[in-house]
């Protein structure tokens, strides 16, 4: 489902207006997307959510109400009505791009009634020692979509289909207005166990919040499944972004994708959200799954941030080290920043702008990894959330969309062919695309961290021409009579220098 030199965007921020526009601006805006080198489109989670039609859509409530049912208080969600999301879908594969489904399947909250059922309680931060007995609890653990009046699906969620949850009635320190981060217990529900085979944090990261869907239990699995086959047929995706799986027993994954490519006859495009900074992790998933799904290059993403917040102080030939762009390059989806990551949100890690141009070139101009540009490094975002020291904050994301679509513009034409090294100096790095027999033009990419620097590299055209496409530098350079030239670049910028 990759295409060669395939180029996915991330098409929503955590702030983005909750209007109900989203929809009907992708559809408005496909045609521009392909022309400008988009090959595939992340689109936000469109089913229901907690909060209705202000919702993100990773607090799920309604996995089968794509904002056609009043639930919620709405019937829309945030992005806009089930035909609106349909006409998108609609309108990026007549622009010949292909569409990723955020999917949360961890997690469910906004129940329609509670339950009383035993459970023992857990430290938030210890799922492997009880703080108490087993105890009699109330929570919020019956679905039952009164709104949807069973179309679709008949199946009704109750507390024997979770193995855990964080709210108890019976117990005064727990609030449901207390976000699920301020909570400090878990409750495992009787005769459940945790998991297996997710993340070893907390001892047993299984439970992240919400109500915790039992993966152990045939019929949540087969509900899974259902929708799963379900969401295909009436959207017509080509691949799922799925979200949070270090929650979600891996051995579940195999088996749910190959059900779903099964169902539709073909292959399909998996990425999933494995959040660690540390590469041996992720290895180790990838290998659970037997590689049936790519990974988001978290590491890659940590190395960016260290090296904007260094300014000039990081050692760029150390840039791609620990990373899957380096070291398992068909299973990495890289990124430099997104809705997770910006500013204000709960696992801030900002990639200061000074280095956005660095990074996207990075991501965008070389042969390893299939690169997700986020939209608010593309249009720019502006927008006001409190931070976590109590403080609220407006923040403005500059928009990068001119050097991004130079850089597009480069990848489309000239990222071709032999890649050529030159990740030797602390600041100032390198490397070289030859071209190959449709795309016979070479292209060489510098850039520095720290103060303006040139490199003799090759790229294997003798007595050529270049100029910097990036508009940064305006003389050309010319290559010598071996086939190698002396590329330069600015201080903390990067230059794109493409044969003529």
């Amino acid at each position: 489902m990759v295409c060669i030199n395939g180029v996915m965007m991330q098409y929503f921020h955590w702030y983005i207006s909750d209007n109900g526009t989203l929809w009907d601006e992708v559809s408005e805006k496909a045609k521009e997307l392909e022309k400008s080198g988009f090959t595939a489109i992340w689109l936000p989670p469109a089913y229901k959510g907690l909060a209705g039609k202000s919702d993100v859509g990773y607090g799920v409530y309604d996995l089968f109400d794509l904002g056609e049912f009043d639930q919620k208080g709405s019937i829309r969600t945030k992005y806009g009505t089930r035909q609106q999301y349909l006409n998108a879908i609609k309108s990026l594969h007549n622009s010949q791009i292909n569409v990723y489904a955020d999917t949360v399947l961890n997690h469910r909250m906004g129940a329609d009634s509670a339950e009383i059922f035993k459970a023992t309680p857990f430290p938030q931060d210890n799922r492997l020692n009880s703080k108490g007995d087993l105890q009699e609890i109330k929570s919020y653990t019956h679905y039952h979509f009164p709104g949807r009046k069973n179309k679709y699906s008949q199946f009704e969620w109750h507390w024997y289909h979770f193995d855990a949850v964080d709210y108890n009635e019976y117990n005064g320190s727990d609030s449901l207005q207390d976000s699920f981060a301020s909570r400090s217990t878990v409750y495992l529900v009787e005769g459940k166990q945790f998991d297996d085979y997710v993340s070893l944090e907390k001892g047993n990261f299984s439970y992240l919040m919400g109500c915790d869907l039992d993966f152990q239990d045939t019929w949540v699995r087969q509900e899974i499944t259902n929708w799963g086959k379900w969401y295909l047929d009436t959207t017509g995706v080509d691949g799922f972004r799925l979200d949070a799986i270090k929650h979600i027993a891996s051995w579940f994954f195999p088996e749910w994708i190959d059900a779903m490519e099964k169902h539709v006859g073909k292959d399909l495009f998996v990425v999933g959200e494995y959040w660690v900074p540390e590469i041996s992790s992720i290895h180790r998933y990838i290998d659970l799954i037997a590689g049936k799904m790519s990974a988001f290059d978290v590491p890659l993403h940590y190395n960016f941030h260290y090296a904007s917040k260094a300014g000039g102080n990081y050692d760029m030939r150390t840039i791609l080290d620990g990373t899957l762009m380096q070291q398992r390059s068909t299973n990495a989806v890289t990124f430099v920043e997104n809705h997770d990551s910006q500013p204000l949100q709960a696992l801030e890690s900002v990639v200061e702008s000074w280095f956005k141009p660095l990074a996207y070139a990075i991501i965008l101009l070389r042969q390893e990894g299939y690169p997700c540009v986020f939209y608010a490094d593309y249009y720019g975002a502006e927008y006001e959330d409190w931070g976590k020291d109590g403080n609220r904050y407006k923040i403005s994301m500059a928009s990068h969309r001119w050097i991004i679509d130079k850089l597009l513009y480069a990848r489309q034409n000239y990222a071709y062919g032999s890649q050529y090294e030159y990740f030797d100096h602390f600041n100032t790095v390198g490397w070289t695309r030859l071209g190959d027999n449709e795309h016979p033009k070479a292209m060489a990419v510098i850039m520095s961290d720290g103060a303006e620097g040139s490199k003799w590299m090759e790229v294997g055209k003798r007595n050529a021409k270049f100029v910097d496409i990036t508009n940064h530098i305006q003389e050309p350079i010319y290559t010598n009579s071996d086939g190698w030239g002396e590329f330069r670049c600015h201080g903390g910028s990067v230059s794109v220098w493409v044969e003529l």
